[in-house]
């Protein structure tokens, strides 16, 4: 059995949870299959049981587009070259980036179509500052590929819960496969370099973000509740990758005024390499995922394997993977009804997230509890391996039926 993956991101240009899960499920895919992976770039991989192809746009085909249309024209293009041929006996497609391309190879070459929903596009209505009208492009791509899809797989039950809601689609239609971690590559780091090398005081405990610099993320949210964390910590905000000009100068007003009033706030304003962060994690104090929407949140899972114990907002898979007052602390969120997802009380949301930071800044031993048994419960439950062989295991039900 052959498995075609569509995907925007592939390793190096990854900048997100879905180019993360592509990757090690992949790798994980290849030991019980063969795998081809058809990503944005210019990869060239091959190894036993595990292809992978890089593609680039149509030169010509965005030139001169309005703004926010020539990614999605991109894009669009890419598709059109991923289905032009096919070896595989089922395709599977992440992000709306790729789902036009799996539409197109389910009805042109006759394989079942699985598409993973690692977001919604109806529910990421800041998208709209990036692409513009393109938005709308990127939704009807969404929506005719899970009406079409053999099969969705939804990365918590809070996301299949979103799809639903969404899209009518039969339920039994829509599976919950979790998202995994590499449980030897995550773990505890000893390592100083990278903390040297971005100006981290190796003495004093530090509150960490991972992350893109997006309205999705709710960095604005942890950036406002800065002058209210404990003033003797460090912040360090490891943010790049921001969706727009403007978001980033507005990151970058706020993080300018806060670092006047305290000199204790890091911004590594890139996405570094992987050791790097592992680091970073490994070494927090207290790992802080402020997010306003997130269907599973990775970045929870790699700070819980590396020991190190987390804040977060309590919204979508968040809650299936942090467990509240034992691998760390929850934070309500109440959102605005105007479907923005921004929260109700901005101001109130900050202040939650400095409080509950506080709270295990000023307690080492609850921190150490929270770090042991986060590290259990990854353990437990999140491997790439398990993850691989429900996928298998749906592959094969889709290619008999």
């Amino acid at each position: 059995m052959k498995v075609a993956f569509y995907t925007n991101e592939y390793p190096p240009y990854t900048y997100g949870g879905a180019g993360v899960a592509v990757e090690y499920l992949t790798r994980e895919l290849s030991k019980l299959m063969d795998v081809e992976v058809r990503c944005f770039g210019d990869q060239r991989l091959r190894k036993p049981h595990l292809e992978v192809t890089g593609y680039k746009p149509w030169d010509r085909l965005a030139k001169g587009a309005h703004k926010g249309f020539d990614k999605a024209l991109e894009a669009v293009s890419i598709n059109l070259e991923f289905c032009k041929n096919n070896t595989a006996d089922i395709v599977h497609c992440h992000t709306w980036y790729t789902n036009l391309g799996g539409f197109f190879t389910k009805i042109l070459h006759k394989i079942p179509f699985v598409m993973t929903t690692h977001s919604l596009e109806p529910l990421r209505p800041w998208k709209r500052e990036q692409l513009g009208n393109a938005y709308d492009l990127s939704r009807w791509i969404e929506k005719n590929a899970i009406q079409a899809a053999d099969a969705v797989i939804a990365v918590s039950q809070e996301m299949k819960k979103d799809i639903l809601s969404c899209y009518d689609i039969p339920p039994g239609k829509v599976r919950v496969i979790h998202n995994g971690i590499d449980l030897k590559e995550f773990q505890k780091s000893r390592a100083v370099k990278a903390r040297r090398s971005w100006g981290v005081d190796l003495k004093t405990p530090y509150v960490l973000f991972v992350g893109r610099i997006t309205r999705q993320k709710g960095i604005i949210h942890l950036v406002n509740a800065l002058r209210r964390i404990e003033a003797s910590a460090q912040v360090v905000l490891c943010a790049g990758a921001p969706d727009t000009k403007e978001i980033a100068r507005e990151m970058a007003e706020k993080v300018r005024g806060i670092q006047r009033a305290r000199k204790n706030v890091v911004w590594i304003d890139k996405m570094v390499p992987k050791d790097e962060v592992i680091e970073l994690y490994s070494n927090a104090a207290v790992f802080c995922c402020p997010s306003i929407y997130e269907p599973f949140g990775i970045i929870n899972i790699e700070a819980m394997a590396c020991s190190t114990a987390v804040v977060a907002s309590a919204v979508g898979g968040i809650k299936e993977v942090v467990v509240p007052g034992e691998t760390g602390l929850l934070v309500p969120f109440a959102a605005r009804k105007d479907g923005t997802y921004e929260p109700k009380d901005p101001a109130k949301y900050s202040r939650d997230l400095a409080d509950a930071l506080n709270r295990l800044l000023a307690d080492p031993a609850l921190r150490r509890r929270f770090s042991e048994k986060g590290r259990k419960r990854v353990e437990d439950h999140f491997s790439w391996e398990s993850v691989a062989k429900k996928t298998y295991a749906l592959y094969r039900s889709l290619i008999k039926k």
